[in-house]
């Protein structure tokens, strides 16, 4: 029941219904599109009654074929080649054209939506998946747009005005001839239906072996390190070889349509042959008629012969809406609610309330019962072993995830009632693993405030103390920093994402290991610009040095996605290591781990 009804939603009519609001702000070029398409086929529909007329006129009355009438019919036909060609020019650029409007069009959807899509998506889904589908699987949906209707329109043209045309020549032997049409079609479809689950299987696996390419090729410093060439070959030779596969097994059904549809155009032909003998032969139909057939057979067999060249097309086309759809019918698991309120932060105080999390019903509690409460202007650390959960309460507060119990809020305002945008950019956030977007240090600081004048950039690469080695670069603030920053240190690459939260200007601070990958000198430099970040906001750190914590307010240990109270033997000296006012007090529950975490920091870890 679950297969049919999957194969009900996806069916072709589905998938064609869900594409066709794409044509409606290129309606116009797609109706004079068809008009031209019914041209191109007026020349071919008009030549075998051309031919019959002549040859008529050859076997009743020569003297007919005059020299006047000759001319009149080769300058009638000139007439028509020449609209003809013109046409088919309409068809081939304006037509394409159409097709690549639709193609961005829905480019432009997918992204704006995939921009939509919460944390969740993108930890559950390839990036080089989600690249296969926005760029070659809409090139397949352009080539689809413009070659479908035409294709289809110009065939049915063809078929039913011919079959018009023969009736008035002999009812019997048109039907014995059309007859032969569907037993082709059904089989074909048979084919055509393997044809699109092989291309749908192939999009998949081109889609991994992408992501399995960029997957290589960005860690290609990690592979060289590790002399680990002969494994990502491996790799990609596996992954390579399913592609092939799904692909031979494809052709092949390919190739069973082909032949089939072969096979169908010489039984056409012997129909007429044979049977057109018999009504000749009896003087049920002239010769100029048995001619006639036999030229509107190749007329058919071409329409045919197209429709099956584009059932390939036509298979990738399917394929590529599919996809497209499945990426839309994606819903974002975090949204505005209805009537959501702009959030203005005044003092940034921060509360968690009974907060717990997991990724999913099936999967065990992250956190669990989480209850902070930091002040506007406070500085606190989360410390605690890796995959405590510290990282997950950062990531709670701009709703990259969704709690799944209780409350967070900002100034007394659930963040579940405020608008994304006014929370986000109310938020600021340094990590570990910077990310620089490809293009100049100058682009990369502005992201934090698009439109920002020149003196906000340079101010803000001041205070982050970037000023002195930006000035050193060839191009200054023009230098192209490569991809994802590639041509700059760990140190330059942070102190720049740093530089871009300052000029965002955000109330909230959040520090996630911002200066775990560093060495020391640079440790020291970019602790230093973060000192500057934080003075005046409310700061939330998370950290595995004692540097990075020294100035906080407050400490919470976390560990097993709980708030501990902190419960050891030299405590006291943590907190004058730290230089704390405070320890974060909550439900005391002795753990080893938490006596190892301190012991850690107690020796300079």
């Amino acid at each position: 029941m679950k297969v049919k009804k999957m194969e009900r939603k996806n069916s072709s009519i589905k998938l064609i219904k869900r594409f066709l609001p794409y044509y409606k702000a290129h309606y116009k070029t797609l109706i004079f599109d068809l008009f031209c398409a019914a041209l191109t086929t007026v020349c071919e529909l008009v030549l075998p009654l051309i031919v019959r007329y002549i040859t008529d006129a050859v076997i009743k009355d020569i003297a007919l074929l005059t020299t006047k009438t000759i001319l009149t019919i080769g300058f009638s036909y000139l007439a028509l080649r020449i609209i003809d060609a013109l046409a088919n020019y309409y068809m081939a650029s304006i037509g394409h054209i159409m097709g690549t409007k639709m193609e961005t069009n829905m480019r432009r959807d997918l992204f704006n939506h995939l921009q939509k899509l919460s944390y969740s998506y993108y930890d559950d889904t390839k990036v080089g998946t989600i690249m296969s589908r926005i760029t070659s699987d809409l090139f397949d949906v352009t080539e689809f747009a413009h070659h479908c209707p035409e294709e289809f329109f110009i065939a049915g043209i063809k078929i039913v005005v011919s079959f018009v045309i023969l009736c008035f020549i002999n009812v019997p032997l048109t039907l014995l001839l059309f007859a032969v049409i569907p037993v082709m079609a059904i089989c074909l479809n048979y084919f055509k239906k393997r044809m699109k689950e092989g291309f749908r299987e192939s999009r998949v696996a081109v889609g991994e072996l992408n992501s399995q390419i960029e997957d290589s090729l960005l860690g290609i410093r990690v592979v060289k390190s590790f002399a680990n060439e002969p494994i990502e070959e491996y790799k990609f030779k596996k992954g390579n070889e399913k592609f092939l596969e799904i692909k031979s097994r494809v052709y092949k059904y390919m190739g069973s349509h082909s032949s089939i549809n072969r096979a169908s155009e010489g039984l056409m032909y012997i129909v007429i042959v044979v049977a057109g003998a018999f009504f000749l032969v009896k003087g049920k139909i002239e010769a100029p008629d048995y001619i006639a057939y036999l030229l509107y057979i190749g007329t058919l067999l071409t329409s045919i012969r197209k429709i099956i060249d584009f059932a390939e097309q036509f298979q990738r086309g399917m394929t590529g809406i599919e996809r497209f759809n499945e990426i839309l019918d994606t819903d974002p698991t975090i949204f505005d609610k209805e009537n959501a309120s702009e959030l203005v932060v005044t003092d940034g105080a921060i509360e968690f309330n009974n907060v717990s999390f997991s990724y999913s019903e099936d999967t065990e509690q992250i956190l669990s019962g989480i209850n902070i409460s930091i002040k506007s202007g406070e500085s606190v650390a989360l410390v605690g072993p890796s995959g405590g959960g510290k990282t997950t309460i950062c990531n709670l507060i701009p709703r990259f995830y969704e709690a799944t119990d209780g409350t967070i809020k900002i100034d007394g305002a659930d963040i579940k009632d405020v608008t994304l945008k006014s929370l986000r950019e109310n938020i600021g956030v340094v990590q570990q693993d910077v990310y620089l977007f490809s293009g100049t240090v100058r682009e990369n600081i502005e992201y934090g405030k698009p439109g920002a004048t020149d003196d906000e950039i340079w101010e803000a690469a001041r205070l982050a103390g970037a000023d002195e080695f930006i000035k050193n670069l060839p191009d200054g603030m023009d230098t192209y920093v490569g991809e994802r920053g590639v041509k700059l240190s760990g140190g330059q690459k942070q102190r720049i994402s740093i530089a871009r939260v300052f000029l965002k200007n955000p109330k909230i601070l959040i520090l996630d290991e911002a200066t775990s990958a560093l060495d020391n000198e640079s440790e020291f430099l970019v602790q230093q610009s973060l000192e500057r970040l934080a003075q005046g906001r409310t700061t939330i750190t998370v950290a595995h040095r004692l540097t990075t914590i020294k100035n906080a307010d407050k400490i919470a240990v976390i560990a097993d996605g709980k708030r501990r109270k902190i419960e050891h033997p030299k405590r006291k000296k943590l907190i004058h290591l730290a230089s704390t006012k405070t320890v974060i007090e909550g439900s005391f529950e002795t753990n080893p781990q938490i006596k190892r975490i301190l012991n850690q920091f107690n020796n300079g870890g």
